[in-house]
């Protein structure tokens, strides 16, 4: 009655805090208990033991069997507290940084308290507790990430054809990245750990005769913790077994998989690894798309462009004007001189000597993967693998905004031809290889009218007929 009165006084938010407080003393006083009645154990009946432990114990029972949900809760009202949205962008990105520590010490510190409170009996319960946690606090770092694309307008394309270079959005990007390759490292470190713990714990429940495949597997450990307890019903106090099977028999299945696999080869954490690999995935994706944004501002102008279809000076005179002789248009040229710039600027930030950083980049996949029967270089560099995912997705952009592009005349039929061709040269002077759709286009705009149905028969078909379409030519 009293240590009930005690904890709903406590709320919520301190309940396990004090639960805690008071099973410390209980267990202060059992263990003098203990001390004196050790001489004349002899003596005891051991059921008469087993009743005065119980007596000990048994008003924690009913809280004890509540502990995941106590510790959920506990555990989300402090995570609750981590902030990690700010104003601004470079603020947001350091309490992203700041929130890994806080994140693993609040897991460390529940499996402290499940270890005190329930002697490892509780760590499926912890276990639930810990996914909840690590749930909230992936969510809320996925809030912060939409927040930081908002504030950095990587989903607002100006409509302007000005062209600004900015890294600053992809510099911070690179930091939160880092902070994913952290949160994976400290997770796999944590989950480690945790496995071990419950082993030394809890491992003491589980019988060398138990076997999950055996129907007499819990009976066998019923008989083997009787025996044990009979030995010291102080120190092998079971509350779980006999008023939570099901709970005790997922634990036991547990504990025997540890064992049996060793504590290295486990999945105790898989859902919430896998939830923050996915975060790293949303952290490539927003450092990409900080990078991408400048391209595809440009490439979205192109379908608009009123020089497409304007017949230009001296178009009655375009069949006899060379290739040669135009130049590359402001949009293309733009585009150009951005992607040579790239190896630069990617270069310092992704070949940091960085440990969370590589983890993270190794773990993330980047979009716009090469093409199949694509020759790729067999070193595994970041910055090259950067900067083809970025080519890539110049490539396949440009194609589809020039398949929007409602009509052609010959003269820019021959502008067009010649944007493609910079930006193939463009690309070889990377090392990189020019996309088959781009190529693709390059030819059917070069290829004169009267030779279109047969050079365009290799090629896919829809690809050609919307080229046929734009340039007027029959197909």
């Amino acid at each position: 009655m009293c240590l009930g009165s005690s904890v709903e006084q406590a709320g919520p938010e301190l309940e396990l805090p004090k639960l805690l407080e008071l099973y410390a003393a209980t267990a202060h006083f059992a263990k003098g208990l203990e001390m004196a009645l050790q001489p004349h154990s002899d003596e005891h009946n051991p059921v008469k033991a087993m009743e005065l432990v119980g007596a000990v114990y048994g008003p924690y029972k009913p809280y004890q069997l509540r502990y995941g949900e106590m510790e959920a809760q506990n555990l989300l009202i402090q995570i609750s507290a981590v902030p990690l949205e700010h104003g601004e962008v470079i603020d947001c990105v350091q309490e992203l940084s700041h929130s890994v520590s806080k994140l693993f010490g609040l897991a460390s510190a529940a499996v402290d308290r499940c270890v005190r409170f329930t002697n490892g009996l509780g760590t499926c319960g912890l276990l639930t507790a810990l996914k909840s946690l690590f749930a909230k606090y992936v969510s809320d770092f996925t809030s912060t990430l939409h927040s930081i694309r908002k504030k950095c307008k990587l989903d607002d394309i100006p409509p302007s054809s000005l062209f600004q270079e900015d890294w600053t959005a992809f510099q911070n990007s690179i930091r939160i990245i880092a902070t994913c390759g952290e949160l994976l490292r400290q997770c796999g470190d944590f989950e480690q750990q945790l496995a071990n713990r419950i082993l030394s714990t809890a491992g003491k429940y589980l019988s060398d005769a138990y076997s999950p495949r055996s129907l007499s597997a819990v009976h066998d450990s019923i008989l083997t913790d009787r025996k044990s307890s009979a030995k010291n019903p102080w120190q092998e106090y079971n509350y779980l077994q006999k008023d939570s099977p099901a709970e005790y028999t997922s634990l036991m299945e547990m504990l025997y998989n540890l064992k049996e696999k060793g504590s290295g080869n486990h999945n105790l954490l898989s859902a919430s690894r896998a939830a923050l690999t996915r975060l790293n995935q949303q952290a490539h994706q927003l450092a990409f798309d900080s990078v991408f944004l400048r391209i595809k501002q440009q490439l979205l102008l192109i379908p608009k462009m009123e020089s497409w279809s304007t017949a230009g000076i001296g178009e009655t005179l375009t069949d006899a004007l060379p290739t040669f002789s135009l130049t590359p248009l402001e949009y293309i040229s733009n585009i150009g001189q951005y992607i040579m710039s790239l190896p630069l600027n990617l270069e310092p930030f992704v070949t940091q000597e960085d440990s969370a950083l590589e983890l993270a980049l190794h773990a993330g996949k980047l979009p716009f993967p090469p093409e199949q029967g694509d020759e790729l270089p067999e070193l595994d560099n970041m910055a090259d693998n950067w900067l083809g995912s970025i080519a890539r997705a110049t490539m396949q952009t440009y194609c589809d905004v020039i398949l929007q592009i409602p009509e052609l005349t010959p003269h820019s039929t021959k502008q067009l031809a010649t944007d493609i061709d910079y930006l193939v040269n463009v690309m070889d002077a990377l090392g990189l290889q020019p996309s088959r759709t781009l190529q693709h286009v390059g030819t059917l705009l070069k290829t004169k009218p009267e030779d279109y149905r047969q050079v365009s028969k290799g090629l896919p078909r829809r690809l050609a007929a919307t080229v046929a379409a734009m340039r007027s030519v029959d197909y």
